[in-house]
């Protein structure tokens, strides 16, 4: 594996890795945002050029300074040769298995190379899968570079209009301040390793928000590294009112504009935020999502 960097390149692989999605949704997202100033640092690392087999995405190694912390030290993988994975995973110029870290990827065929490989470096995998969701654009909001976003084709208005009416409720842009908030009711979060990861997520990638009648936030989703709208959540007393329509409709809008790609995943169990999804026009994606967190025994 080695590292490519040449913005022609990467322009080369970002093209390419489109027509494999949804599967390659986690390295095609991380590879938007490291082409747009790389807010996170990473860097891509390819088995071969231009014929690759595997992609992987990681920070560099300045970033990787806590050994305990799986958030930074998160690997984005893809491959088109998961029988050839194995050998990759085991270098240790891929991968640092001295530490704790995470892989995520769409891509369940990842699973047997990821635990054999941990099973002979003495570490201990917690694997989670829930499912994927994307957006089907029409071609022409894909391709619109005029700024102007026209989205009645795509939801209906009437949703958007009737949630809004139903309390004072504003859309808006979150921020660093919002970071503990978020924090608290992330599932995948709540420690002090997690706030600095979505206080940095809030520092560089565009967060959303709706604003209750006290003018507290009550309903939110926050973009991180790989495109992926995560961290989603509802305050309980405001749920099945409309308020995920609020935000998908003002995050759409947004990154459309933007020409930013972006998925959700979200967890079986979350049976209101996959209604909310689907009435929206998010298409469930058969591929899933799936992480990998591996935790040297020394650290369990």
């Amino acid at each position: 594996m080695f590292v490519i960097n040449e913005p022609q390149k990467l322009q080369i692989l970002y093209e390419s890795l489109e027509k494999s999605i949804p599967e390659s949704f986690k390295v095609y997202g991380a590879i938007f945002h490291i082409k747009n100033k790389n807010p996170f640092n990473l860097e891509v690392l390819v088995d071969a050029w231009p014929d690759y087999q595997v992609v992987i995405i990681r920070p560099k190694k300045e970033e990787m300074k806590d050994d305990l912390d799986h958030y930074t030290n998160t690997y984005h993988i893809f491959t088109k040769a998961p029988d050839n994975l194995k050998e990759v995973l085991a270098c240790p110029q891929v991968i640092n298995w001295e530490q704790a870290f995470q892989i995520q990827g769409c891509q369940e065929n990842l699973d047997k190379a990821i635990r054999n490989v941990s099973a002979s470096k003495s570490v201990q995998v917690d694997y989670t899968k829930t499912m994927l969701f994307t957006l089907d654009l029409p071609e022409k909001l894909k391709t619109s570079k005029d700024g102007n976003v026209d989205l009645t084709e795509l939801i209906k208005m009437s949703k958007v209009d009737e949630a809004s009416k139903k309390g004072n409720f504003l859309s808006i842009f979150l921020d660093t301040s919002h970071a503990g908030l978020v924090n608290e009711h992330w599932d995948f979060g709540k420690n002090e390793r997690s706030l600095k990861y979505v206080e940095r997520c809030l520092q560089n990638f565009p967060g959303f928000g709706v604003l209750g009648p006290e003018g507290f936030p009550i309903s939110w989703a926050v973009m991180e590294q790989s495109c992926e709208m995560r961290m989603g959540h509802t305050v309980p007393k405001y749920r099945r009112q409309g308020n995920m329509w609020l935000i998908s409709y003002h995050m759409v809008e947004y990154l459309i504009q933007k020409q930013i790609p972006f998925y959700f995943h979200v967890t079986e169990s979350k049976e209101s935020y996959r209604e909310a999804l689907r009435n929206f026009g998010f298409t469930f994606l058969p591929c899933g999502w799936h992480q990998w967190k591996c935790t040297p025994k020394k650290y369990c």
